[in-house]
């Protein structure tokens, strides 16, 4: 059984489409698919990606945490089985904590939602420039909201790097002693 494409590849060549549709200059298409469109596919396939890995490391903490209870309770009723049910007490007290730790550590919750936040305000400039709705209603052609556009994906992306290095990834080097 072999997987089809991925979103990010789906939603590359479905956008790529309404690119190609555009009355635009190949260079600004280019632009389109090398800058915005790769972009939104990218950080599509990136907030996918710390999902799954927040959700797993989450499911596993909280499976975890009320499995040790029962283990716990269960070191009462007879020698073998308090014998099994203080190694296995121990283990998934380790799978939790080790759980915790790396989601603690990699933060793919807070990736998840950053990546999330961006790749939406990506596509949602891009619609309303393909659709020439929102800040683009008052122009006649792409062409001449193509300037706007371009600006707009570029402070997108440079909010999205300055907002990644100091709250994604720059807020446990403000816990380290300096």
């Amino acid at each position: 059984m072999t997987a089809g494409p991925s979103y990010p590849d789906m939603l590359r060549e479905e956008l790529g489409g309404y690119v190609d549709d555009l009355a635009l200059t190949d260079m600004q298409k280019r632009f389109l698919r090398g800058r915005w469109l790769d972009q939104v596919a990218w950080m599509e396939g990136k907030a996918a990606q710390a999902q799954k890995r927040y959700y797993r490391l989450r499911l596993a903490t909280v499976i975890g945490a009320v499995l040790v209870p029962a283990l716990v309770s269960l070191q009462t009723l007879d020698a073998d089985l308090e014998r099994a049910a203080q190694v296995l007490s121990v283990l998934v007290s380790l799978v939790v904590a080790v759980s915790a730790a790396i989601e603690q550590f990699f933060d793919f919750g807070g990736r998840w939602q950053h990546y999330r936040r961006t790749v939406e305000q990506l596509k949602t400039e891009g619609w309303s420039f393909m659709q020439l709705s929102g800040r683009y209603a008052e122009v006649a052609t792409h062409a001449a909201a193509y300037g706007t556009f371009a600006d707009r994906v570029e402070h997108i992306i440079q909010s999205d790097v300055e907002v990644f290095v100091t709250e994604v990834v720059g807020k446990d080097e403000g816990d380290k002693p300096g």
